[in-house]
């Protein structure tokens, strides 16, 4: 879906997670430093995201918890709207931007979530510590960004959010077994932290995070949205060749609004 966003599809069942599908970024930072001024257009409306049985946002940040797009998918839908997924550290903000207090469920780090209903379109989700360049944790203690191991249709999925390698992360990973890891690329330098833009892996730590994890697929986004904050195709595919890796089957660099099928292992 762009940026960190992705839907996944497993039979009837449908999960959305960081979706940023408006310009309100645009309008927020119109004056500022960096415009954010997308470079794609949004590939579905938000209203096109209604059918969704969960939406998961991994922190706060507008384009991964987005009011342009979370007040759409919820508006006159309190009792039948997605499950919201977002760590408990950031529900207040959540019910800011527009989810109903009754399909908010916070998580913190290590705690689990399992539907399991009859016969297939079951998931889980899990959560791990996410480092925005650091590990943050409220007042309260519950860390401010998150990561989610989703469980769905027999493979285990890794969304990082927002992140940058951390002590133990790869044999935390190991550990569980990932089929897939969906890792930001985009980087960091002291030109966008100082302006209030914290960064992420690059392409050669998202490789290692895959190597030394075991991981057999890498999906790499947070690219190509906005012209500040990305980092080329080209580059990502030559960092890829470099490490030996074969774009398209142990790295995807996904396309926006394209749909990769694999069978199904539930």
């Amino acid at each position: 879906m762009g940026q960190a966003g992705f839907v996944f599809k497993a039979g009837a069942l449908l999960v959305g997670i960081d979706l940023y599908l408006s310009d309100s970024l645009a309008e927020k930072y119109r004056n500022g430093h960096f415009p954010h001024k997308r470079m794609m257009a949004p590939p579905i409306s938000p209203q096109q995201a209604r059918p969704l049985a969960v939406l998961a946002s991994t922190h706060g940040h507008t384009d991964h918890m987005d009011a342009g797009t979370i007040g759409p998918i919820y508006r006159d839908m309190e009792e039948r709207g997605p499950l919201f997924i977002c760590p408990r550290a950031e529900m207040a903000k959540a019910m800011e931007r527009g989810v109903p207090a009754n399909r908010i469920l916070g998580l913190d780090a290590y705690e689990s979530f399992t539907w399991s209903p009859k016969g297939k379109g079951g998931y889980s989700f899990t959560a791990l510590p996410a480092a925005h360049e650091e590990l943050s944790q409220d007042s309260s203690g519950n860390h401010v960004y998150l990561g989610f191991v989703m469980d769905i249709a027999g493979y285990r999925i890794y969304h990082s959010g927002d992140c940058v390698p951390y002590p133990g992360l790869g044999k935390t990973l190991r550990a569980l077994g990932i089929d897939i890891a969906l890792l930001p690329v985009n980087g960091r330098d002291e030109a966008r932290s100082s302006h209030g833009v914290p960064g992420n892996f690059t392409i050669d730590e998202a490789i290692r995070l895959k190597a030394e994890a075991g991981i057999p697929l890498l999906v790499v986004h947070h690219f190509g949205l906005f012209d500040f904050n990305t980092v080329s195709v080209e580059e990502i595919a030559r960092k890829a060749g470099d490490a030996d890796l074969i774009v398209g089957k142990d790295c995807l660099i996904p396309e926006p609004g394209v749909v990769y099928s694999c069978r199904s292992k539930g």
